[in-house]
């Protein structure tokens, strides 16, 4: 049986995506799936040992030149790519308009995704072929686990879902692996960030426990907060820039990992690795960490992440990681 997941970003969208896959290798022995994901998070879907082929989409970038030539070539590129095989379902997972319209429209199989009272974009499911009821009060992973379920008619089962990608990681440990602790720093909006002064102050609650920390980084600004929170601790690296494969090794090592509401965060409780997350003014509610040695962090008063103090994080960090 061959299933072509649309499941195109985010990363956290697309990491939530993975139980649902091992799931259906263990319901449908020789079960294989293609994944069509977003350009910049290719590597994911590839970790699954379930899937054989990822189909990269640009849609983020072909917008900003919807009609230039190029981009009509890749679009025409892409199309071909994805109809190059006949599928016994396809399934998509985005539930969203221009998922449907340009994706899935075109694939070649029974089209399977949320009805109109489960999918984000309700007009989205105008789109599928068989359209199924899921439950909102769940977490995102579990909604996903259930369209998987639904769509290919095994029962889901009521067991934590497994992302199968830990031992991928873990199967060749650095040197050092255990050693040190990981702190994700960046995230994209302005309210989910930790003060600096709070993440120093942690790292100096942590300097007489001989343990290093390690600071990864994506875009430049990050590079100067990571070199900013490192000055004058020795035990604190900047990490060169990273591919994701090479982000999810130094994850996967850690002895623990701090973080804010970040993609990275979710990367990091699908390689099942202690993590501390602050949640301010975000809710974590149904699509927070999910999985082992998951830790939610929220301010004692106040909803804004200055309110989580750092003697808060350093008490959880030593009692969940040691």
């Amino acid at each position: 049986m061959r299933v072509l997941i649309v499941k195109t970003s985010s990363m956290g969208d697309v990491l939530h995506t993975l139980p649902a896959l091992t799931d259906a290798m263990q319901a449908i022995p020789g079960i294989r799936f293609d994944w069509v994901v977003e350009e910049g998070f290719t590597q994911i879907p590839g970790w699954h040992p379930a899937v054989d082929r990822v189909i990269p989409v640009a849609i983020r970038r072909w917008r900003k030149n919807w009609f230039g030539s190029e981009t009509r070539q890749q679009r025409c590129d892409f199309k071909r790519e994805v109809q190059s095989r006949t599928y016994d379902a396809v399934i998509d997972a985005q539930g969203l308009i221009k998922s449907a319209a340009l994706i899935t429209r075109v694939a070649k199989g029974e089209k399977h995704g949320q009805d109109c009272k489960s999918a984000r974009e309700p007009f989205a499911s105008w789109f599928y072929n068989q359209r199924h009821e899921i439950d909102k009060k769940q977490h995102a992973v579990e909604r996903t686990r259930e369209l998987f379920a639904k769509s290919l008619g095994y029962q889901k089962p009521a067991t934590q879902g497994d992302y199968a990608i830990a031992a991928r990681f873990l199967s060749h440990p650095s040197q050092d692996a255990g050693q040190y602790l990981v702190f994700l720093h960046a995230t994209t909006r302005a309210d989910k960030h930790w003060p600096e002064e709070h993440w120093r102050e942690l790292i100096g609650l942590l300097s007489t426990q001989n343990i290093r920390i390690k600071l990864p980084w994506g875009a430049e600004h990050e590079y100067q907060r990571a070199l900013r929170l490192a000055e004058g601790f020795p035990f604190v690296e900047v990490l060169p820039k990273l591919s994701l494969q090479n982000v999810a090794e130094v994850l996967a090592g850690a002895k623990a990992v701090v973080s804010v509401d970040t993609g990275l965060s979710h990367l990091t409780a699908a390689l099942d690795r202690p993590n501390i997350t602050l949640y301010g003014p975000t809710d974590p509610g149904l699509i927070g960490g999910y999985g082992k040695n998951q830790f939610i962090c929220r301010p004692l008063s106040g909803n804004q992440m200055a309110d989580i103090l750092p003697e808060q994080v350093k008490t959880l960090l030593d009692k969940e990681a040691g």
